[in-house]
């Protein structure tokens, strides 16, 4: 999409999200070294509405330069590929892809191909990808698995850094959120020098439910999508949050940066249905907190990391980010038909900006 075709994001139309600033380009790629790819599979015709966004914490060898890392379950109603090492261990070793449910064995073979790639892993015989998804087959025909690893690969090599494609583009081609055409959204916040000068990045994969709350404004309610919408959205999709920082933490203090994404989840109105996986993963790009990948090494020394009592403006400008990457999700997204003839609507800004101005 070009620049004169994209849609006004929230915070253009004047709507504040917290008291944090944002990076300069308010996305995941303002943390230093992290890039970002997309491939999008769409054909009305096929019924094919869906695609891959890959997340690349620093543009060299992760497997033998991990990041640091942190996971957090929300609901874990989901198919998440990676999760018992990260939790184990404390890092990831490849990029994150993002796809649907029933692509995961593709993206796992684009991800192994892409660390083969590297000359200086030759000797690899084992790699934990990581791969999150969300199941957007209500818009995309999801059984006809239109992702391949090729469009993996595609992703990782066109992976870039500054401003994101958000709304139904890449992983979130085919999804829904709150009933409205979701997508894929992010975020930012850099803090002031007094509170670390760290920056913190969220990027979404939108496909859950709720109640839309945006700025305050009951959006759902009053766009009647409540009250007990299908008896509380018994089975609505699922949302991957992925944090990057470029603060010094180690996996325990990213476990509790993950968590805090939740309540940036919930600020907007999600609900962690029965049928909802929420899944957040948080990891590191400072250099100083990598695991350097030895076999001759038995010990990694003591890397200087963030003090819990620091830990705070962290918490907080991950909640915010998390929000305002939801609503700009939904901000950017348009009409999608769907593989069975029907349209998922996007969000009514029109509707949304008098709501908030009536306020």
């Amino acid at each position: 999409m070009t620049e004169t075709q994209r849609k006004p994001r929230p915070r253009e139309l004047g709507i504040p999200f917290g008291v944090l600033k944002t990076g300069p380009n308010n996305a995941i790629t303002d943390v230093d070294g992290v890039l970002v790819g997309q491939v999008t599979l769409s054909d009305d015709a096929k019924g094919m509405h869906t695609g891959v966004t890959a997340i690349i914490p620093h543009s060299g060898n992760i497997f033998k330069h991990k990041v640091p890392a942190g996971v957090f379950l929300g609901n874990a109603f989901g198919k998440m590929v990676g999760y018992p090492q990260i939790k184990e261990l404390g890092n990831i070793e490849t990029p994150i892809v993002l796809t649907n449910t029933l692509n995961l064995a593709a993206a796992i073979d684009g991800l192994i191909d892409y660390t083969f790639s590297f000359e200086d892993n030759g000797d690899v015989r084992s790699i934990n990808c990581v791969v999150g998804e969300t199941n957007d087959g209500t818009i995309n025909d999801i059984r006809a698995r239109f992702v391949k690893p090729e469009h993996v690969r595609e992703a990782l090599q066109n992976a870039k850094s500054g401003p994101v494609e958000e709304g139904g583009v890449g992983a979130g081609t085919g999804t829904k959120a709150f009933n409205f055409k979701g997508g894929i959204g992010t975020a930012s916040r850099k803090l002031d020098a007094n509170m670390g000068g760290y920056t913190v990045g969220v990027l979404v994969q939108s496909n859950f439910g709720g109640l839309l709350k945006i700025s305050g404004a009951e959006v759902g309610k009053a766009l009647g999508g409540y009250p007990y919408q299908k008896e509380i959205e018994s089975a609505d999709g699922s949302i991957m949050m992925i944090v990057a920082t470029d603060a010094p933490l180690d996996s325990r203090n990213l476990e509790r940066v993950a968590k805090r994404a939740w309540l940036g989840m919930g600020n907007a109105g999600g609900i962690a249905s029965n049928g909802s996986g929420d899944f957040v993963i948080a990891f590191s790009t400072n250099p100083s907190v990598r695991v350097e990948h030895s076999m001759e090494k038995l010990a990694t020394p003591a890397q200087p990391s963030v003090r819990n009592d620091d830990m705070t403006p962290l918490f907080m400008a991950t909640i915010e980010a998390t929000e305002e990457a939801i609503i700009n999700s939904l901000f950017a997204a348009n009409d999608t038909p769907t593989y069975n003839g029907k349209v998922i609507k996007a969000l009514p800004v029109e509707k949304v900006m008098e709501m908030i101005s009536k306020k």
